[in-house]
Formats: structure tokens, sequence, C-alpha cells
């Protein structure tokens, strides 16, 4: 039923016991996806900077603590790849424009900071779209380059599709983690707004970008965020890890919500019938449910947010060279400019008013069940793809997540996303791995 992924490179969990144990070295294991980066990624472009050398040496210093005494700590010997918009010190950080080219940051995102801490590898910088906006890469998709592989965080979906790259970082400011997950048939997940720590990361729209996860399992999308995530609030967060609690048996029957979003007619047949499929596969565990009607303005709601506030960061690039800008970016700043300040803080002031609207949803079922786009990646790489199946999500801040349940006709990967309430990311990704389990 699922497909089949491109690549037989162990996931990350795997790779990491391997590695804890010392079965593997973790020169053996970068040498490995160094060969496959040189193998696959003359055609596909996932990379705007890679440096083997950096990588080695990462790699080398690793081992040798091993050998001296024990693994670095939970991440020893991880490769990662990070999204070019997150900074790293002392590697370029381009952010998808020729007005940052060759801006190399002298200090790091918080979440470089942890991986690193942790023992993981910093397994070089993916393509993202021009300042993770909606004009495309040139990155291609694995499951053919002809396709889009969706956007902004398409290098880092590409990578970990072709096996270059266990575990990679995006962003998602509208639907640009799922979308690309789904399109490149990976798994990710966009958690709870704020979880993750964006400090030092580009910032688009301080109220919606979100970071997140691109694996080829639940349990390492798990894994990832556990590493990376901001310390629990007392009271707020489980006292199991994200890990731990994916991998923690269901005792009760789920309750799988199925509901029908804004534009519901840009879904495909195809992906309708998908969709059906696996709605008829859970049989009395589903259940159809109404989206309130609050949603009708939520699409145009978060584009509000997301153009207003980009004005506000983006503004020193159009003021250092506006005719570099694309056409997609221009645009988007346009309209922030011309939305009202009343527009504005209504719109900030949707997102706890489609939050409480979720409430009567999440009591009869524990998650929601939708596409994650409206089809498979298009046939055109002049697109990312449509993200209006994510954006409402974004803008609630709600966990979402995406899984490879499908393929088309055409071979082509079809996601179905997962949604749960803020805070409920444990119960996303252990709801999503019973899924998985039952479904593949």
């Amino acid at each position: 039923m699922s497909p089949a992924f491109l690549t037989s490179q162990p996931d990350a969990n795997s790779l990491r016991t391997s590695l804890q144990s010392g079965d593997r070295n973790v020169e053996s294991v970068c040498e490995e996806l160094l060969t496959e980066v040189a193998t696959r990624d003359p055609q596909l472009q996932a990379f705007a900077w890679l440096g083997p050398g950096h990588i080695r040496q990462q790699a080398q210093q690793l081992d040798a603590q091993f050998a001296r005494s024990s693994p670095v700590g939970p991440a020893h010997g991880l490769p990662l790849a990070l999204k070019d918009i997150i900074d790293t010190a002392g590697i370029p950080t381009e952010n998808g424009t020729v007005l940052d080219v060759g801006r190399i940051p002298t200090r790091q995102a918080a979440v470089v900071d942890r991986w690193l801490a942790a023992g993981g590898v910093l397994f070089g910088k993916t393509v993202t779209t021009e300042l993770a906006f909606m004009c495309p890469a040139r990155t291609g998709n694995p499951h053919g380059v002809d396709f889009t592989p969706g956007g902004s965080s398409a290098g880092s979906a590409a990578a970990v599709a072709a096996g270059m790259v266990p575990v990679a970082l995006g962003s998602q400011t509208g639907g640009s983690v799922i979308r690309p997950a789904a399109y490149c048939g990976v798994f990710g997940f966009k958690p709870t707004f704020d979880l993750l720590p964006t400090d030092g990361v580009l910032m688009q729209s301080h109220t919606l970008d979100t970071l997140g996860v691109f694996a080829r399992s639940v349990a390492d999308l798990a894994l990832v965020t556990d590493l990376l995530r901001q310390e629990p609030v007392p009271g707020t967060q489980p006292t199991l890890s994200l890990l731990e609690s994916c991998q923690q048996p269901i005792v009760s029957a789920l309750r799988f919500g199925f509901v029908t979003l804004p534009y519901w007619e840009r879904a495909s047949a195809q992906t309708l019938s998908k969709l059906e499929q696996l709605q008829s596969s859970l049989g009395n565990q589903a259940v159809n449910l109404n989206l309130p009607s609050a949603f009708q303005d939520s699409i145009r709601q978060r584009e509000t947010l997301n153009f207003v506030e980009m004005v506000h960061h983006y503004g020193h690039y159009a003021e250092r060279g506006q005719a570099s800008l694309s056409s997609q970016v221009q645009g988007a700043m346009e309209q922030g400019g011309q939305r009202t300040a009343v527009e504005y803080l209504a719109a900030l002031a949707s997102r706890e008013v489609l939050n409480r609207a979720l409430e009567p949803l999440f009591a009869v079922a524990d998650v929601l069940v939708m596409p994650s786009a409206p089809d498979h990646a298009p046939q055109d790489r002049n697109t990312t793809g449509d993200p209006v199946f994510n954006g409402i999500w974004t803008l609630c801040g709600t966990p979402s997540l995406t899984l490879p349940l499908f393929q088309a006709e055409n071979g082509m990967p079809i996601g179905m996303q997962l949604v749960a309430p803020r805070g409920a990311d444990a119960r996303l990704l252990r709801v999503a791995q019973w899924l998985w389990e039952q479904q593949s």
C-alpha cells in the first residue's frame, strides 16, 4: 500500500544503534553518504553547500572521542542536513537569494548548537527556495526529476528521499515541510509552533515560522525533535520523550476524524480515491467531521499574517536590491503593504478562535485526517505546488505530520496528513506510528 523508499540506507534510529554500540564508526557512515551524494546530487541538486572536508573532520573527531571513552551524546555520529536558512557559524548560509551570496554567519542557530552538543554531524546545507518563499528552487524530485519536489524546503525533502542523508531540517510558514515531504515520499513533521527554537533562523513571519523534520520513519521524526526541542515547561509536556511516547502501545481504540478543507475542489480525483481507501480501511475507527465555519476565511488570515510580517522582516532585502527579488516575493510584500492594521489584528486574533473551534472535533477524534496536498507533485519545475491544505494548520500552530502511504498511477507518492491539538505532539507521533504499522 505504501510506496517503496528510493534507498536501502538505514533510518536514523537504526543508524544510531549501530554507532552507539560501535558496530559502525562515524567516518564509514559519512563516507557512504558522501558517495550517495556524489552519485545522486549532480542530477537532483539538493545541496546548497556540502564541505566533504568539514564532514570528515567531524567524523574523525567523534570516532576519536568514542575510542577514548564513549559516545559523545545521544546523537553520536548521526548526520543531519540543514535547510540553508539556518545559520551555521563559519559556513555559508545564503537563504536562497543572490542578495546573500557569500554570507557566512559568525554565530549559529540554537538547533545547530543543540545537535552538535548531542554529538551529531552537520551534514551540509540544503537548497531552499528564495527566502523560503514560493519561487521554485533548482532541486529536482527524486521520484522523477521533471517533477517539483515542492518548497520551500525542497533540498531537505529530496536529500532524505534520495538516501543522501537520514534526516534533515526544514521550515514551514505555509506548507513548506508537509508538502515537499509528501511530494518526495518521506515522513515530514511540523511540530507545535515554537516547540523547536528558531533563534538564528531566517525570519519571514514571527507568528508562523516553524522548524520541522524530514525522515524515513515516524520514530526518526520523534528522535530529532526530542534532541532539538525547547526545554519543556513543567506540567505542559509529556513525561516520556517523544520517541518513547510514539513507541508506546495503543491500548484503546483510536478515532480518526476525516474533514473537508476549504478549497476542497482542488483535490484530484486520484487523491480523494486514496483518502476514501484509507477511511474504508479504518472501518468504525473513522468518523466524518465538519470543519467549523470559522475556517472558511483561514487561508486569507494566514496570508495576511505572512505577507504583513514579510514586509517587516524582508524590508532590508527590498532596500538592498528589490530588482533582484523574484516576482513571487515582491508580490507578497506588495500585498502585505496593502493590508490594513485592522485586518492584521483580526488575523492575529483568529488563531485562538480557530483553536477553540477545533476543541469539539478533538473531543471526538484523536487526530484529524486529510490529504497532505491536493495531488501528487506536479510535473512542472516552475511551481512548488499548492500548499492550500497545510497553511491553516500553520496558522493554528497545531502539530501536523505526513505519512507516505500511497502511490499515484504514475508512481509518484501521495501523502496523507494527520493533525493533533496544540501541544499534543506525542499523541500525533504515537497515532502516526500505529497508522503506519497498520497500513504499510
